[in-house]
């Protein structure tokens, strides 16, 4: 019985990791912009998009088509780059064992 409940507690020191590290993507930032910086968007570590900036110049022109692409441009590769930093660090935490790492969003 010692091996299994050997087992529970390091399942529950990794959970604890896990927890801490969420805890700190939540704090970290991420960008990426589009249109050559017309358009940049900021997420955090865990995927959840906080600010979108637009350059006037891309609302003055009426092109609306083009707005909509740039802004889903920007996000798509900051969430892109949010999942890659997520990766990165669970990789730390788990130490390379092949678990998920989809974003808890």
């Amino acid at each position: 019985m010692a091996d299994f409940s050997q087992l529970l507690q390091l399942g529950q020191q990794m959970q604890g990791k896990l927890t801490q590290m969420q805890s700190e993507l939540a704090q970290q930032t991420v960008t990426a912009s589009s249109g050559g910086g017309m358009v940049k968007a900021a997420a955090n570590g865990r995927g959840e998009i906080r600010s979108i900036e637009i350059d006037p110049s891309v609302v003055s022109n009426g092109d609306v088509e083009m707005l909509e692409d740039l802004v889903l441009a920007a996000v798509t590769e900051a969430q892109r780059k949010a999942q890659d930093l997520y990766r990165s660090e669970l990789n730390k935490v788990t130490g390379g064992l092949p678990l998920p790492f989809q974003l808890p969003l």
